[in-house]
Order: C-alpha cells, then sequence, then structure tokens
C-alpha cells in the first residue's frame, strides 16, 4: 500500500515563532501562506508542516499523488482505494472521504496510541 509523499503536520502555539525556529535548522518553504497562520518547510528530503490553531494534536501526513517534492504525480493509489482497502482491513476512521468523488479527498485515521494519521490528497483521481 502506497500511501504518498509523508510529512509531519506540528500543532504550533506561534507560527512566527516555529517558522524561525525551523528555518534556523536549515528548513526552507515550500508552500502555504504565514498569514493564513500555516507553512510547509523541507530540509532534503525530510518535510514538515507548521499549522496555528488548525489542528489539536500533531499529526502524521501522507499525501497520496503527491511525489516527495510537492509534485502531482501521473500514477498513484487513489485516497478512496486506500480508503476501500482500509476498511476491508477493519480499520475504524475518524473521517472518511466520499467513496464516489474523484477530486481531492481526505480521511483521519488514529493510531492505537491516539496519534491522528491524515491521508489527504490534492488531485483528482488518477485517470
Amino acid at each position: 500500500m502506497d500511501l504518498g509523499a509523508f510529512s509531519v503536520s506540528l500543532s504550533v502555539k506561534d507560527i512566527n515563532a516555529s517558522h524561525a525556529f525551523y528555518t534556523a535548522l536549515g528548513f526552507e518553504p515550500i508552500g502555504g501562506d504565514l498569514e493564513q497562520k500555516w507553512i510547509v518547510l523541507r530540509n532534503g528530503a525530510s518535510v514538515i508542516g507548521l499549522f496555528e490553531g488548525m489542528f489539536e494534536r500533531n499529526m502524521l501526513t501522507f499525501n497520496p499523488g503527491w511525489s516527495a517534492d510537492a509534485q502531482p504525480l501521473k500514477e498513484f493509489t487513489d485516497v478512496r482505494s486506500l480508503q476501500a482497502q482500509l476498511k476491508v482491513a477493519g480499520v475504524d476512521f475518524v473521517t472518511e472521504a466520499e467513496p464516489t468523488g474523484t477530486g481531492p479527498a481526505s480521511f483521519i485515521l488514529t493510531d492505537p496510541d491516539g496519534n491522528p494519521v491524515l491521508v489527504d490528497q490534492h488531485v483528482d483521481r488518477p485517470g
């Protein structure tokens, strides 16, 4: 099962302070908007998203349809197909993607320790 590109989404108290901290560690912006209180940063192959006031907890995030460089892929497993496979495996969902949709969609799971796992597809279902 290929869940797509991986990043950690951090729930931060102060977007500007967190941005300055991770910039000092060598992370560079690749997306987002500080005025909207979110930004995605990369350092080599490591990707983190900083989100102020959007999530209660830090999350593992997977993006089907994106490469590690946040570029759209021509071939990938659609989020709805991943959801169907996980349902067959007996995984419980916090939120679900509309199974018949064709555009961007997402679902959220919680691991056994309560950590949220977001599978968030930003592109249309593959051809």
